[in-house]
C-alpha cells in the first residue's frame, strides 16, 4: 500500500507539469454528480457519504456499508436535452473489513440531426439525406476500500476510471484516471473528508473518423477540422466536513455538511479564482425522523453572471436545491429538485434515485442443533 502511494504521489507530482496540456472543464460529465441525496443537499458528500454512491463521491465511505448496496438514477438535464444515468454496487468482503464497488454512468445526447448531407452538390436541398446520432459520455468506476488498522476511525478508498467518449461515427476517445479518498470520524459526530479526482491526470486519446466528403464539406463552410490529440484532466481537490446529531430519544436527527472544491486548471466562475485555483464553496443540510423519512436543501454553483441585456453589469448567483427521501425497509427512494434559480430558463431538474440493500441470508437459522447421545458423552468425557 505504501509503494502504491508513494508511485501516485510521484506520477501526480509530475503530471502537474504538465499543466500546459491540461483542459479546463475536461470531463465535466462525471463532476454533475450522482445519488438524489446528494444533489439535493448541494452537492456536499466527501465528508459524510456512507453508502454505494461513496464510490462516485469519496471511495473511502464505502468502508461504511455493511450489506450489498445497489443503486441506480436517471435525470435529465436542460429540459430534457441530455440524458444521465447511473448505476452502482458495492460489496463488502474480508468480514466486512474491505470493500468493492463497481459503478457505469452514461451523460449523452440523443438524436442530433446530422445535416452534413442536407445540401447536395447542386445546390438542392435534400431532407432525406438527414441522419441523427448520439453523443455520449460514459465512465466505469472500479473501487476498493478499507480502514487503516493503525489509524483508529481512519479509512481510504481509491478508483480506477474508464471513460469512454463517443461522437457519432465521428470520433471516440478512451480515457484512464485514478481517484483517491479518505475519511476521518470523530467520535463526537464530526466527520472529516478528502478526495483527490484524477490524481495523475486523466486522459482521453481521441481519434477522429472523417470522409474525404465530409472533410470537404467542414473545409466550404470554415469549419475546423479536428485531428487525434490527447486531452488531459486536472486534478480536483474536495474538502469536507459534516457534523450530525440526535434528539428526543434518536428519533430526531440533522446532519449540517460543507465541501470546498479545488481545481487546478486555470481561473473558474466560482466564488473564489485565482490563476492558481479556484475554489467552489457547497452547503447541505439534512433532517430525519427516525432515519425513515429525510428532509434535504443546500447550495452550489455560486457564480457571477453576465446581464443579458447590460454585458457591462454582472450579479452572482446561488443555486439553491431541496429533496426529500424514504426509507421503507431494504428500499431508499430520494428525490431532488435541482436548478431552483434557473426556473425560468428551463435549466432545472427533477433527480428519482433508488437504493437496495441486501442481506446475506444467515445460514445458521435453517440449521438443527446436533443432539449427543449418552455413550457419545461418555466417550467425550473419557477421552
Amino acid at each position: 500500500m505504501r509503494k502504491l502511494l508513494i508511485i501516485w504521489v510521484a506520477v501526480a507530482l509530475l503530471s502537474i507539469t504538465a499543466n500546459a496540456q491540461i483542459r479546463s472543464y475536461s470531463n465535466e460529465f462525471l463532476a454533475i454528480g450522482v445519488g438524489a441525496r446528494a444533489l439535493a443537499m448541494g452537492n456536499t458528500q466527501s465528508a459524510l457519504v456512507n453508502d454505494v454512491t461513496a464510490a462516485y463521491w469519496n471511495p473511502a465511505g464505502l468502508t461504511s456499508i455493511d450489506n450489498i448496496q445497489i443503486a441506480a438514477q436517471h435525470a435529465e438535464w436542460f429540459a430534457g436535452i441530455s440524458k444521465y444515468d447511473y448505476g452502482g454496487i458495492a460489496l463488502p468482503i474480508d468480514q466486512g473489513f474491505r470493500t468493492l464497488g463497481l459503478s457505469l454512468i452514461r451523460f449523452g445526447v440523443d438524436d442530433i440531426p446530422n445535416t452534413l448531407q442536407l445540401v447536395q452538390p447542386d445546390g438542392s436541398i435534400c431532407y432525406d439525406c438527414i441522419s441523427t446520432f448520439s453523443a455520449a459520455d460514459y465512465g466505469i468506476l472500479l473501487s476498493y476500500a478499507q480502514p487503516l488498522r493503525k489509524i483508529d476511525n481512519l479509512s481510504i478508498g481509491f478508483n480506477t476510471k474508464i471513460i469512454r467518449r463517443k461522437v457519432g461515427s465521428f470520433a471516440n476517445a478512451w480515457g484512464f484516471g485514478l481517484d483517491f479518498g479518505a475519511q476521518y470520524k470523530f467520535d463526537f459526530g464530526l466527520d472529516l473528508g478528502l478526495t483527490l479526482k484524477d490524481v495523475t491526470t486523466t486522459f482521453n486519446a481521441w481519434s477522429f473518423n472523417w470522409t474525404d466528403e465530409e472533410k470537404i464539406i467542414l473545409e466550404e463552410t470554415g469549419n475546423i477540422i479536428p485531428s487525434s490529440s490527447v486531452e488531459l484532466t486536472g486534478q480536483r481537490l474536495i474538502l469536507g466536513a459534516a457534523y450530525g446529531k440526535r434528539f428526543k430519544d434518536d428519533k430526531f436527527g440533522f446532519l449540517l455538511a460543507a465541501d470546498l472544491d479545488f481545481t487546478f486548471d486555470g481561473k473558474r466562475n466560482t466564488l473564489i479564482k485565482s490563476n492558481f485555483t479556484s475554489i467552489d464553496p457547497h452547503l447541505g443540510l439534512e433532517i430525519d425522523y427516525d432515519n425513515l423519512v429525510f428532509l434535504r436543501a443546500g447550495i452550489n454553483n455560486i457564480q457571477k453572471i453576465t446581464d443579458d441585456y447590460d454585458q457591462s453589469k454582472s450579479y452572482t448567483t446561488i443555486q439553491p436545491n431541496i429533496g426529500i427521501g424514504f426509507k421503507i425497509k431494504m428500499v431508499t427512494i430520494d428525490y431532488a429538485f435541482t436548478g431552483l434559480n434557473a426556473i425560468n430558463r428551463g435549466f432545472y431538474s427533477h433527480v428519482f434515485s433508488l437504493k437496495f440493500d441486501i442481506k446475506p441470508r444467515d445460514k445458521t437459522k435453517n440449521q438443527t442443533t446436533p443432539t449427543t447421545s449418552p455413550n457419545q458423552i461418555e466417550t467425550l468425557e473419557n477421552n
